[in-house]
Order: structure tokens, then sequence, then C-alpha cells
């Protein structure tokens, strides 16, 4: 019989580390926590704007024509990375190879490029009050309300590290970051929230 294998978050040994940092950051008197997500399948879609209605009868969910921006889906979210680049997830597919080959037929019937990308991401969250001012210790954008707002995405570096930054209605933010800098992102998270510990817990 063969073995099946339970998926482990890419960043699974960081978990408790950042359970501590929370209960810390709270202990000073600060908001600002990181959570893991939870692993999604994920589709890398590539179609040229004219055709992008026609991608979404086949894959079966809108895409945002704004640049830059995300949109909720049924299951997920889709991404605007490009002028022909979308990233889509699903929370509710079981296997995304097996997403793939669903809809890779009827996209390329349209003109559509899809690829399974599910093992590429890592997805962490950062929220509260502080969960901002976090962020711009590492990252250039402009991350205001006026100019990165709640629908807002954008590729930007985070430290040294390239990663794909959403912007929530909540004032949350996620950071999705290839799972190969995904260590690097976490170990920086941490040593930048150093400033929101008491002095104790450094």
């Amino acid at each position: 019989m063969a073995e099946h294998l339970t998926p482990v978050h890419p960043l699974e040994a960081w978990r408790d580390r950042f359970a501590a940092l929370n209960s810390d950051v709270l202990t000073a008197g600060h908001d600002v926590a990181v959570d893991l997500e939870p692993s999604v399948a994920a589709l890398a879609v590539r179609v040229a704007p004219e055709r992008a209605a026609l991608a979404e009868v086949a894959l079966g969910v809108s895409l945002p024509s704004s640049p830059l921006a995300w949109a909720p889906t049924l299951r997920g979210q889709a991404f605007h990375l490009g002028p022909d680049e979308w990233l889509v997830t699903d929370t509710a597919a079981t296997s995304a190879a097996a997403w793939e080959a669903v809809a890779r037929p009827a996209a390329a019937a349209v003109g559509t490029a899809v690829s399974d990308v599910s093992a590429q991401y890592a997805f962490l969250r950062l929220r509260g009050r502080d969960a901002r001012e976090l962020l711009s210790f590492g990252c250039a954008l402009d991350l205001r309300p006026a100019a990165f707002g709640p629908r807002s995405c954008a590729r930007t570096l985070l430290g040294q590290a390239g990663v794909l930054l959403v912007g929530h209605p909540d004032g949350e933010y996620q950071v999705v970051v290839r799972t190969s800098f995904a260590g690097y992102v976490a170990a920086w998270l941490l040593d930048a929230a150093v400033t929101y510990q008491p002095a104790a817990a450094i």
C-alpha cells in the first residue's frame, strides 16, 4: 500500500517562534502579530488581456482587470501581477495537480497557459495596528492606505527577499514569498519585531 504524505507548511518550524513573538508584543503594549496561513493550491495564469474574459470562463474564476490589484474568488484569491499574468489560489482544491489537469485543456483552448505553482509559495499574515510600521522597516513601498489600498498587491522587496505584498480591508497584510526565501523572511520579521518586544524577551 502506498504511503500518504501529509503536507507540511514551509514555515512550520517557525510556528512556535511566531506564537511567542505575538505574545511578547502584546505584553509590551504593542499590536502586531505574524501568523502562518494554511497552504493553498495555486495556479500561475498567463493570458493576453484581451482574452482574459475567455480565461475567466475556462477557469471558473474572476480575474481582476486593474493592475496590481487582487480580488476574492469563491474559494480563494486572484492576484493581478502584470499585464498578462495572474496568480489564482484555491483553499478547497484537494490536489493542485488535479485542478491544473482539469483547467489546462479548457484554458489552452482560449489561449491561456496555466501551471501548478502551489509548492513555490508560502503565505504569511501580518495583523495589528503596528503591522504597517513593521513592514516599512524593510519595504520601500508607500504603504499608507491612500497609496496602497485594501485591494492592492505588489511585488516588492522585504529586506533582501522578493515578496508579493497584499493589502486587506481590515488593515492586515499578506506576505507571499517563494519557499526558497521563506526562512529568510521569517527571520527578518522576527528580527524587525524586536523593537516591539519587552527587553526581557529579547
